[in-house]
């Protein structure tokens, strides 16, 4: 099998694996960020200098791409003045 050939079969089997893990074990969490942020109309940006994050940052957590630390997220319900579970919730099994 040429270099390339196996290459482009091991990428290929690296994100089939990749998705199905994800699936399987990363459940990851449901938030309401960015409705939040809507609410006080701040942009992405906006809100990542009020978390002293980036902006892709603050777009992975609302797109649930990222779910954020512990301490990020307290940061932000001290931010948004209400408790975490009013941010985010466990997705679905």
């Amino acid at each position: 099998m040429s270099g390339l050939r196996c290459a482009r079969l091991r990428l290929f089997l690296t994100s089939i694996l990749d998705n199905t893990t994800s699936k399987l074990y990363n459940r990851g969490v449901k938030n309401r960020l960015r409705e939040l942020r809507a609410e006080r109309r701040w942009s992405q940006a906006d809100l990542a200098a009020r978390l002293d994050v980036s902006r892709q940052t603050v777009n992975a957590i609302e797109t649930e791409r990222y779910d954020p630390s512990l301490p990020l997220a307290f940061k932000m319900a001290a931010l948004f003045a209400c408790p975490i579970e009013r941010i985010f919730e466990p997705d679905a099994p």
